[in-house]
């Protein structure tokens, strides 16, 4: 045994922690950026924000791109009449206005209503545990114990909060609240206080099992559904939760007057700084004399040039990854969902010389308005599903779509089972396996072909009886 020393010379990519946070920028969101933005501002203070008019960073624009060939017109897949030539964008403002939160909207009824002192307070403690659905999130005995009161004064509070707007307020559970609603329009009969128990039959479509159980026959069931179906099981959600969000789209895509596609970055979503120079000029003539302090300018310096670099490179890559996007999805924009093609990050990548992985950091948590409303980019990226004929591919969102549109256009003397489904779409030169079909049905919430046909043939028979009476 003997010891001795070797020398090994190998390479190896160390990340910097600025090209750490330059990749961290690519995947924020708007808001996100503009709070980093307004951090560095505080931290350094050669940075300042720039005036509307200049200094924007990653001012860019993108190419127009020509318009798709020319494919068949299919009925609903015609172009969208959205006017995108003017160039001009609409105010967010036009559409967000402060709504009547559902909290606001209970705690002035409770004002209204004719409570005791120490029934108000019960009241407004009630509305404390009310989630934004309208649901009570807090039992009576809980709410007793709290207070140190007898549960029967809150049930009894809770019994008058359950009759404030919206009808169904307050409710514990669901059947809880239908049956609130129910019990408003005086249609709380026994045998709808059955089916309001039985909700698991209903989500079953048993209608066999709840006609036995409601005592009741196929044409009143069917009403009993109607009416079913006509309440809000969700009765808080016609509120605001709070401040109103709404989407700020990070590019723009809209109908260039000379054809094709123009595609611009949302100056909305580019925070504007810029280096006050004249400030750094009066500063380093102070700090010239303390090294220290020429340091800490020096470092300053360098963090802001960093910074207007990695915004503008931020802009660019977005913009170009969008883009691709555009190019390739341009028969989608003309002709809409049906001729979406199957794309992944990687084909983006490749065609504008990036890293896959930059591409997936790009497309998270963006979104472009098009002619056809505003997506998340990534919504442009779908599974692709082979061809019979050997030709391009389909994309699994248009597959869904045909799908759906199968089913929208099938009659009770000709119900589609998903092995009917499944040679259709061979027909129109779609390979997928009846599995597939039933698995795109079942996340699309489209029940079966056999309950499909149930409910098919319970509103003939309805519409019949109506025409015979």
């Amino acid at each position: 045994m003997k010891s001795s020393f070797s020398l090994l010379q190998k390479q190896s990519l160390a990340a910097s922690p600025q090209l750490i946070e330059s990749i961290r920028l690519l995947q924020l969101t708007h808001a996100e950026l503009h709070q980093f933005v307004d951090q560095e501002l505080e931290k350094n203070p050669l940075l300042e924000h720039a005036p509307n008019d200049e200094g924007r960073s990653g001012e860019v624009e993108g190419p127009t791109w020509a318009g798709p060939p020319d494919l068949p017109r299919q009925g609903k897949s015609q172009p969208s009449t959205t006017n995108t030539t003017s160039g001009e964008r609409p105010a967010y403002e036009e559409f967000v206005a402060l709504a009547e939160t559902l909290h606001d909207h209970v705690a002035r009824q409770i004002s209204l209503t004719a409570f005791t002192p120490h029934e108000r307070l019960i009241a407004h403690h009630l509305a404390g545990h009310l989630d934004d659905t309208g649901y009570l999130r807090v039992s009576p005995s809980d709410m007793a114990e709290t207070l140190n009161i007898g549960p029967t004064q809150v049930e009894r509070v809770l019994g008058v909060l359950q009759r404030l707007d919206p009808p169904g307020i307050f409710a514990r559970s669901l059947s809880e609240c239908l049956e609130i609603q129910l019990r408003e329009k005086n249609r709380f009969d026994p045998a709808m206080a059955v089916l309001v128990a039985n909700l698991e039959l209903l989500a079953r479509r048993d209608f066999q099992t709840l006609k036995q159980r409601c005592g009741v026959d196929e044409e009143d069931l069917l009403e009993m559904l109607q009416e079913i179906r006509a309440l809000d099981p969700k009765p808080g959600n016609a509120f605001q939760s709070g401040t109103p969000e709404c989407v700020i789209p990070d590019v723009w895509v809209q109908r260039s007057p000379g054809g094709g596609w123009q595609i611009e970055l949302d100056p909305n979503t580019l925070p504007k700084v810029l280096i006050n120079q004249s400030y750094v000029a009066e500063v380093s003539c102070r700090a010239a004399k303390k090294s220290k302090d020429m340091t800490f300018l020096n470092e300053c310096l360098q963090n802001a040039n960093w910074l207007i670099r990695s915004l503008d490179q931020r802009a660019k890559t977005i913009l170009k990854v969008a883009t691709e996007i555009v190019r390739q999805q341009d028969a989608f924009l003309e002709y809409g969902v049906a001729h979406l093609r199957p794309l992944n990050l990687r084909t983006v990548a490749e065609a504008i010389n990036m890293h896959e992985s930059t591409v997936s950091r790009v497309t998270s948590n963006k979104y472009m308005v098009t002619p056809r409303g505003v997506f998340e980019l990534k919504y442009f990226f779908t599974v692709a599903i082979a061809s019979c004929e050997g030709g391009d591919a389909h994309s699994a969102e248009a597959v869904r779509h045909r799908i759906k549109a199968m089913v929208a256009e099938e009659s009770l003397d000709n119900m589609l089972s998903d092995d009917d489904i499944a040679d259709r779409l061979k027909e129109c030169g779609i390979d997928l396996a009846r599995r597939t079909v039933t698995k795109y049905r079942e996340a699309m919430n489209i029940p079966s072909s056999i309950q499909r046909r149930r409910e098919k043939r319970l509103w003939r028979d309805r519409d019949q009886g109506l025409k015979a009476s």
